[in-house]
């Protein structure tokens, strides 16, 4: 059994109740207390655990059913929380949405479920008084296998208001743990994709998360909720760990504190040093914030040495660079930077046209196109990028078309895409994969070393990426 770290699942009846809020203001002030705050976030988005890391000092980990198999969410929440006091996890969506077509699969109540945590329930309480009452039972108890332990009510207008809540949720037996005023809304800018990175406003984002901590202290019973976290049983099995899940005997830890700076969701000790010890470059900087922590901590465990890069500022790729991975973000905001960064473009297609391994996942394929709204980029694919008005979104069950450095041919995979750029064509003469939903087609680009897609993977559900990359980057 897994020690039992403290832990809380923080749900909503629906998107726009204030989860983001409650929970990164949670593990602030949590954090403030001087508790090891584990941040977690149900699903596969990049951005809420950037602030999430913000609040804790800790990197922000993703905990998606459908992109990891409901098999590894406890395993990769023990890896997440080891060492911790207490772990926070952010739900997605209303509690009970998950995958589309495939029932509570990879739903904030899922996870809560696979987590034997208890969850609190922030509700939206601005245009109702009694009527909360019924929301709140229902929700309660729809899964009998979820165990609603409180509720948070948000945008209360005034204590005859507070007052009228109370009274009505006194029969739905759930305590509610908390009270949060209708104020003007924490400064947290959005845009096409949802919230601006942390990376790209640094400043304002520290001033924000401090804001959100603030209106949790002051409103919610943080005794209550400790102790409510305290409530969570043990887990089954052992955490997740990166040389175990390849196989392999962990490397010596060598810290490397530029990485951790450089990526925005943090990153591991770079792995063994030396002639057998290829360098991986990966991408970061303000343009490309999306990374699971998992994926550089398998390419360390691997043997890879991993070093960062941001591709708007340094002209060079890393010293020694035998491979490249380069993932989501966006590129479409800084492509004026991007383009005018030639020398880098340059030593990108060099790299490539020499074969080496290259991972590239949506922004990461925009950069490597001919041009991106009309600004050049690195060419090494020819297909040409744009910006539209419509997004592109949801889980994709994929299997590898042909042979790739990632993975053979007929490898299944299920990915995740989000953009609201085309690329044309949208895809090559060997495309990268097959996605049967929502409807057949081929996507993607596979060229010598490239391998080059729309779809975000998580490497934890499928290791032997990472061993496959890292062992061609050293017979390249």
């Amino acid at each position: 059994m897994t020690r039992s770290v403290p832990r809380l699942v923080i749900a909503a009846p629906s998107s726009g109740s204030g989860k983001t809020t409650v929970a990164t203001g949670l593990m602030a002030a949590f954090a403030a207390r001087g508790l090891a705050v584990s941040p977690h976030k149900v699903g596969p988005d990049y951005i809420d655990p950037g602030y999430h890391s913000l609040a804790t000092g800790r990197v922000g980990r993703n905990l998606d059913a459908y992109l990891c198999g409901p098999e590894l969410i406890g395993p990769l929440f023990a890896h997440g929380a080891r060492g911790c006091d207490i772990a926070v996890v952010e739900g997605v969506m209303g509690m009970y949405d998950g995958a589309a077509g495939e029932g509570e699969l990879a739903s904030t109540a899922h996870v809560a479920k696979l987590l034997r945590a208890p969850v609190v329930l922030v509700v939206d309480a601005s245009s109702q008084s009694r009527s909360v009452a019924a929301l709140v039972h229902g929700f309660a108890s729809w899964d009998p296998e979820v165990r609603v332990g409180g509720v948070i009510l948000n945008k209360v207008a005034s204590d005859r208001h507070e007052a009228l809540l109370r009274e009505a949720l006194e029969s739905a037996g759930v305590p509610v743990l908390g009270i949060l005023r209708r104020v003007p809304q924490v400064d947290t800018p959005s845009r096409h994709l949802g919230l601006v990175p942390v990376a790209e406003r640094r400043a304002e984002a520290v001033a924000a998360v401090a804001a959100m901590a603030a209106q949790v202290r002051e409103g919610c019973d943080l005794e209550a909720l400790l102790g409510l976290a305290r409530s969570a049983g043990a887990l089954p099995g052992a955490a997740w760990d990166a040389a175990q899940a390849l196989g392999v005997s962990p490397p010596p830890p060598l810290p490397s504190p530029k990485l951790s700076a450089s990526l925005e969701q943090g990153g591991p000790p770079s792995g063994p040093r030396g002639s057998e010890a290829p360098v991986v470059a990966v991408a970061g900087g303000a343009a490309f914030t999306f990374s699971y922590a998992e994926t550089t901590e398998l390419l360390a465990a691997a043997g890879a040495e991993v070093v960062p890069f941001d591709p708007l500022r340094d002209e060079q790729l890393p010293e020694g660079t035998r491979g490249l991975v380069i993932g989501g973000g966006f590129p479409e905001v800084y492509a004026a930077e991007l383009s005018a960064n030639e020398p880098l473009r340059k030593a990108v297609v060099e790299l490539a046209l020499g074969g080496a391994p290259v991972a590239a996942e949506c922004a990461g394929l925009l950069y490597l196109c001919r041009e991106l709204d009309g600004q050049p980029m690195c060419g090494v694919l020819d297909t040409a990028a744009r910006m539209t008005e419509r997004l592109t979104l949801g889980y994709r069950d994929a299997v590898a078309v042909g042979d790739s450095v990632l993975a053979a041919a007929g490898t299944r995979m299920r990915g995740h895409e989000f953009h609201r750029t085309v690329v044309e064509p949208g895809a090559g003469a060997a495309p990268a994969w097959g996605v049967r939903a929502p409807r057949p087609r081929v996507e993607g680009f596979v060229q010598q070393g490239v391998h080059a897609s729309y779809l975000h993977t998580h490497w934890a559900a499928a290791p032997g990426v990472a061993r496959r990359f890292v062992e061609r980057c050293r017979t390249s």
